[in-house]
């Protein structure tokens, strides 16, 4: 596995809303075959130092790729 992103990676403060609206569709999809679900979460609209914040405990767009991740691994496996 790649290594995690952290929270304050820069980079994380280039996604949009409907980009991260998109990770979270792939995120429900990819989630499904292993009994995850996370109906709930959304983008809140929300920015902590420029970075959206996805609500599932207010966490962020690294939590959700990191997440995407280990499902993407899980698959090939």
């Amino acid at each position: 596995m790649n290594t995690p992103l952290e929270s304050h990676d820069p980079y994380l403060r280039t996604y949009t809303e409907p980009e991260v609206a998109s990770l979270l569709c792939e995120l429900h999809e990819r989630g499904k075959p292993f009994g995850i679900r996370w109906g709930s979460a959304a983008v809140n609209g929300n920015t902590i130092d420029g970075r959206l914040l996805v609500d599932f405990g207010d966490t962020s767009v690294a939590t959700v790729l990191n997440l995407l991740a280990l499902l993407r691994e899980a698959a090939r496996e």
